[in-house]
């Protein structure tokens, strides 16, 4: 798989206190793909999701090492400012967590926050990302609403809306779909598959269907190392590592 490189990882490590949680991590992104970072619990797969958009530093006794490049540049170096590298990443949880207020504002926070005040442009903007989110014709009457009164597989929608409306390069998503019911699941997936084209995506997933379905490149962790990583299709048909045959045939570590 011919790819351009979005995102890299060089020699990153994660402790927290002294516990090492990433061992020296290097892996290349590619751009306008589904990378899929899978293996079992506890391996810091979240961790190093995490870190794309440095929540990793909110983390009580954490510190890291290495470097992860966005186009190049070093988002741990200390002249850059986290919150334009967490404006260029939009990160969707396990749960969705939609802001307390009603459906149009939480699309319209984000390019409020970023400047706009404009109410033409601001609606403009909600209807567009509720679109793109596969939203718009469930919730165009009640926007007005609290966002907590959708259900969860479209709260999810609408937080995948939030993230977009402020023109993120990178999609992070922290097992999306964990939370929501089968046929909200697939509303996610397919619209992921949609948005491939225009963004830059890495999601966390214990569930290996998923990544099948979605994935263009996977990345597999165990322990902090990465045990092996490539297309998905090479990875899945052929893969190389006695532990990622096991791990895809289903034996649990």
């Amino acid at each position: 798989m011919d790819y351009r490189c979005h995102l890299a990882v060089k020699d990153f490590e994660v402790f927290y206190g002294e516990k090492r949680v990433l061992n020296k991590i290097s892996i290349e992104i590619p751009d306008k793909k589904i990378t899929a970072i899978i293996g079992p619990s506890g391996c810091g797969k979240t961790t190093l999701l995490r870190s794309f958009n440095r929540l990793v530093d909110t983390i009580p006794e954490v510190r890291t090492s290495g470097e992860i490049l966005v186009d190049g540049e070093n988002i741990f170096n200390p002249n850059v400012e986290i919150t334009e590298i967490r404006k260029r990443m939009g990160l969707l949880f396990q749960r969705p967590y939609p802001l307390p207020m009603s459906i149009y504002d939480n699309i319209a926070y984000g390019p409020r926050i970023h400047g706009e005040k404009n109410k033409k442009k601001l609606t403009n903007i909600v209807e567009h990302y509720l679109k793109e989110a596969s939203l718009w014709d469930e919730v165009q009457d009640r926007l007005g609403e609290p966002a907590s009164r959708l259900s969860l597989g479209q709260q999810q929608r609408l937080c995948l809306a939030r993230g977009l409306a402020v023109e993120p390069e990178i999609i992070l998503g922290d097992e999306p779909t964990s939370a929501l019911d089968p046929l909200s699941s697939q509303k996610i997936e397919q619209k992921f598959l949609e948005l491939k084209d225009k963004y830059t995506m890495v999601i966390v997933t214990h569930i290996l269907r998923q990544a099948v379905k979605l994935a263009d490149y996977v990345v597999f962790l165990y322990l902090g190392d990465i045990i092996e990583h490539g297309p998905a299709e090479e990875f899945f048909n052929n893969p190389k590592e006695k532990m990622t045959k096991e791990y895809i045939k289903g034996v649990v570590y």
